[in-house]
């Protein structure tokens, strides 16, 4: 039998390769909806056809979202409010009437009011109160935290969660999978060895759910009978404790809540626990009637990778945006898009007040670095930035128009906007966020103020260092 030609054999290939470089060109047009990234796929798949288009299937194809939802099946809510009707602003807060609509589009529950909000100063001031509630516990304590390290600060944590079991009290623990990891000696181990139910949030070294290591449940949440809660950017680890003889004092705020938003909270844990645990909490041990507690109108904003929206980052946006005053900005790592930043300068040059407190020394170098470069545009549009001295700051904060406030465990970073599970309350009432932004007035009277000078007064290597560092901005 003949051989085809070479000819013949040369027109199939090319046929091939077109197909490919067509298929992947659909793919691009209907799942990029960045015209840059599209632009530059499919030029690259066009002068490239196989190279490029491995590389898109490699690289290019976004999967986090869709084995987000694949790994998140649906759970029917507990506490589920009646309707979809919020609660009535504030006088004060008439001028934000409209990012209170924007926010109940995607949000998963409405504002609630009759709730109070207590600012609890890193884990000198919150640990104490967390523990004193676990010991007044009487029916449930649910606890999930990225980090638990195994030190004398967690341990006392476990002797509380214990003594509560010992009390007839259900005791149910979250830690996260990669969190885990930062103890030397696993948490897991200790709560097991003492009888405290316990669990481990999506952590598995077999090689086809490796991929999804890089979702991580990044909430800290504390529920105690269904009827207080902490929430914050506080982890459970020596290092917060600012007053104790550590090397590397980490300074954050916690907040106890209480009042009908506490429901929500625990309807997250619940949501968290059951996809772990396939274990469903529900009855009155976790969700009781809440009767009303203060004049603070909230609502907790649960966020993740299986939603089609970004929560985190539609809030932010819409609370730069409707900012008419003041925006106070507290976060210890700062890489908003650039959407976001152009919110943040137009907001400044019409005249609204943007502080940014940052550290001056980060945990993460790689983080700070590429963070330099993003600085100038906000100076030169009129924004503040302001470097706090060590120890380093941990604290997520957010305050605008001195009547809304944003608190919880979400940076300004991709890794917190677009991949880890957060949890964040929004706040309005004018006595809060006063007092809020007292503590942001304190951060900022003992740092320096960051300025175009300094920035453009940096070396070439260094910022060379910092233009390679942003090029990782979507990893860090």
């Amino acid at each position: 039998m003949d051989e085809p030609p070479i000819e013949t054999l040369s027109i199939l290939l090319g046929l091939v390769v077109l197909a490919l470089a067509l298929g992947m060109s659909v793919h691009v047009l209907l799942r990029k909806p960045d015209e840059r990234a599209a632009v530059a796929w499919i030029g690259l798949i066009w002068l490239s056809p196989v190279l490029g288009s491995v590389l898109y299937v490699l690289l290019g194809i976004n999967r986090i979202r869709r084995r987000a939802r694949k790994l998140r099946s649906p759970r029917q809510p507990v506490a589920a409010e009646a309707g979809r009707v919020s609660a009535a602003l504030p006088p004060a807060a008439d001028g934000l009437a409209m990012l209170a609509k924007i926010v109940d589009r995607f949000a998963d529950g409405p504002l609630l009011d009759g709730n109070r909000v207590t600012p609890l100063i890193d884990g000198d001031a919150a640990y104490p109160e967390m523990i004193g509630a676990i010991d007044g516990a009487e029916r449930s304590v649910a606890l999930s935290s990225y980090i638990f390290s195994h030190d004398p600060t967690g341990l006392r944590f476990v002797d509380a969660l214990e003594r509560a079991c010992k009390r007839g009290v259900a005791v149910r623990v979250l830690v996260d999978g990669i969190g885990a990891l930062y103890s030397l000696r696993p948490i897991r181990t200790e709560l097991r060895r003492r009888g405290i139910p316990s669990a481990r949030f999506l952590f598995s070294l077999v090689p086809w759910r490796v991929s999804f290591l890089n979702l991580r449940n990044h909430r800290k949440l504390l529920v105690v009978d269904g009827q207080v809660g902490f929430t914050g950017g506080m982890n459970i680890r020596r290092h917060h404790v600012v007053g104790e003889a550590t090397r590397t004092p980490v300074r954050d705020i916690h907040f106890r809540v209480e009042g009908p938003v506490v429901a929500q909270m625990m309807e997250v844990f619940a949501e968290d626990w059951w996809f772990t645990t396939r274990e469903d909490l529900g009855g009155e041990a976790w969700f009781p009637p809440i009767a009303s507690a203060g004049p603070v109108v909230s609502r907790g904003i649960a966020a993740g990778p299986h939603e089609e929206q970004q929560k985190m980052l539609w809030t932010l946006f819409g609370a730069v945006a409707e900012a008419r005053r003041s925006v106070r900005i507290v976060t210890p790592y700062f890489l908003p898009d650039e959407a976001l930043m152009t919110a943040l300068r137009l907001a400044a040059m019409g005249g609204v007040e943007i502080d940014i407190v940052l550290p001056e020394k980060n945990n993460l170098p790689l983080v700070a670095w590429a963070a330099a470069v993003r600085l100038d545009p906000l100076l030169a549009a009129g924004c503040r930035l302001w470097l706090s001295p060590p120890p380093f700051d941990h604290a997520k904060l957010m305050v605008v128009d001195g009547v809304w406030s944003l608190f919880g465990s979400s940076n300004w970073d991709p890794r917190s906007l677009r991949l880890n599970f957060e949890f964040n309350v929004e706040a309005y009432d004018a006595d809060l966020a006063g007092r809020l932004e007292a503590i942001v007035a304190e951060r900022i009277a003992a740092a320096r103020p960051l300025t175009l000078e300094t920035l453009n007064a940096r070396s070439l290597p260094v910022a060379l260092r910092d233009g390679v560092a942003r090029l990782l901005t979507p990893y860090l």
